[in-house]
């Protein structure tokens, strides 16, 4: 994270060793007369001349360009009256904090023809050797090579699905650490809490966003369909730095990313509950989180609109805390379970296809393996904003219960437990991977025709009372008829007159 709390300029500049109360040389940068330097509210940088200009003091550093720039932000910061993240501010950061590049030097840049082309034809044959691996069909329409600015644009959506749940709640939060009889006092106090609130938010996670758009190789890497439905991804610049340092062509690196991309789109693709089921795991766990009531009074009690990086470092040290209840553990152990059976299911199928083809798919699956079980700082940052960490804590059992129920039952009988949630494997049965391959599993389809044949033989059962109670109606009206008189003679001529009609008609 950056030490500015809204990347204006610099922090001001700590005095030299027996220089305190000396006035420096003007060009040397110092910060004017006086022992002790003014307020810096804002984390603008200082400069010269603040004896005689204490706004020169405050923005010296700045050109008249970027004090503009500043104060515009302050201004959308306050102004801001949409949902709990104010995502036209994470959007902005994002892209500044990939435009500035990542640590090592390497900057984004568009993705050139051949790099664009490279990625398609890697996509294309990921999909072929895919073919013989699953018997689930391709789940791409479309492939292509983002840089990582148009990763930022085509995950934000998901990125909002994830976060505003969890965000909603510091904004409630925020409104409910005040006695009843001061809010209404407070109102506009709160009310700039929460602007500033959903400003810091958007400024963390866009800050997050830009980060991992410098590490992330696709659109699935934490497991999650981050892109749009059906568009197959990889960033080429990302893949290149990854594989840079293993000793792999690039090729190959660029071809294993390609099939753990592939083999994610195919899931989500044609599992069509899968989608709603992660994001539904994450909205519930994000349900039991609790703001940290006492850290967010500290800073409600001690908040001064002119200092409003306290409540950006309340956001940086995190306030969430997961509720240590049954329902709580149930929504993680449901979270990191189904994360953990995306990723085996990918890891163990791309196995299958590279490993008689790429002499280093065993290297590149030991890296990938790692690469997701350890994260990034940028995975970090969002672990503490949303209080949950998006790793598949047990990626390795997964696996191995996707391969063994390949050689127990093949392709189409370990692919058909994606058919239904209720027949995937459980936390209890990653444990025992052995129990669950060998135990029978209920085919739903032949219970929805026996639930079928059950309906219907209900409605014949139905049918058949019916038409015995009409029949017994019928007798006993029979029974009941009188023998004589006007109402008896009209039933003999009703009868003459039928058996008449019906020679007639025999005539």
């Amino acid at each position: 994270m950056s030490d500015t709390p809204f990347g204006f300029g610099l922090p001001p500049e700590e005095p030299e060793p027996g220089d305190e109360g000396k006035k420096k040389d003007p060009a040397s940068g110092g910060g004017g007369a006086g022992g002790s330097s003014p307020q810096n509210p804002f984390g603008f940088g200082m400069g010269p001349g603040g004896g005689d200009n204490p706004f020169a003091a405050m923005f010296g550093s700045l050109n008249p360009n970027d004090l503009g720039a500043a104060f515009q932000q302050l201004g959308q910061m306050l102004s801001y009256e949409g949902g709990p993240v104010n995502w036209d501010m994470a959007k902005q950061i994002a892209r500044q904090t990939v435009s500035q590049g990542t640590s090592d030097g390497v900057k984004d840049e568009s993705v050139s023809a051949t790099d664009r082309t490279a990625v398609e034809e890697a996509l294309r044959l990921a999909d072929l050797w895919l073919d013989g691996v699953t018997s689930l069909p391709s789940g791409a329409n479309t492939a292509v090579a983002w840089s990582r600015a148009e990763w930022v644009e085509a995950t934000l959506p998901a990125w909002k699905q994830l976060v505003d749940p969890v965000a909603e709640r510091v904004g409630t939060a925020m409104g409910g650490v005040l006695p009843e009889e001061m809010q209404a006092m407070a109102g506009p106090l709160i009310g700039m809490m929460r602007s500033m609130g959903g400003a810091m938010f958007g400024q963390q996670i866009g800050q997050a966003m830009g980060v991992l758009a410098g590490e992330v190789v696709g659109s699935t890497d934490i497991g999650l369909p981050l892109g749009p439905a059906g568009k197959a991804a990889l960033l080429p610049l990302n893949v290149a730095a990854l594989g840079k340092d293993l000793g792999v062509p690039k090729e190959e690196v660029r071809l294993y990313l390609a099939l753990r991309e592939a083999a994610h789109q195919r899931l989500f693709a044609h599992v069509p509950w899968l989608r709603s089921h992660l994001f539904g795991a994450v909205e519930g766990y994000a349900r039991g989180i609790k703001v940290d009531t006492t850290k967010l009074e500290d800073v409600v009690g001690q908040f001064d609109p002119s200092n409003p990086e306290q409540l950006q470092e309340a956001l940086q040290q995190g306030m969430f805390q997961p509720e240590d209840t049954p329902q709580q553990k149930a929504a993680l152990a449901r979270l990191e379970t189904a994360l953990a059976l995306v990723e085996g299911w990918v890891d163990a199928v791309v196995h299958e296809a590279a490993a008689s083809r790429l002499t280093s798919a065993g290297a590149l699956r030991e890296t990938l393996r790692r690469r997701r079980a350890s994260g990034g700082p940028a995975e970090q940052t969002f672990a503490t904003l949303i209080g949950l960490q998006l790793r598949p804590r047990r990626l390795r059992d997964a696996s191995r219960l996707w391969a063994s129920l390949t050689d127990a039952r093949g392709v189409d009988g370990r692919d058909a437990l994606w058919e239904h949630p209720d027949m995937l494997p459980t936390a209890s049965d990653l444990d025992d991977p052995d129990g669950f391959v060998h135990r029978e599993q209920l085919d739903f389809s032949e219970l929805d025709k026996m639930l079928g044949e059950a309906a219907s033989g209900d409605a014949g059962a139905k049918g058949g009372r019916d038409a015995k109670d009409a029949k017994d109606d019928a007798s006993r009206a029979a029974d009941d008829k009188p023998e004589g008189g006007p109402e008896g003679k009209r039933d003999d001529e009703g009868g003459q007159d039928g058996q008449s009609g019906q020679d007639g008609a025999g005539r």
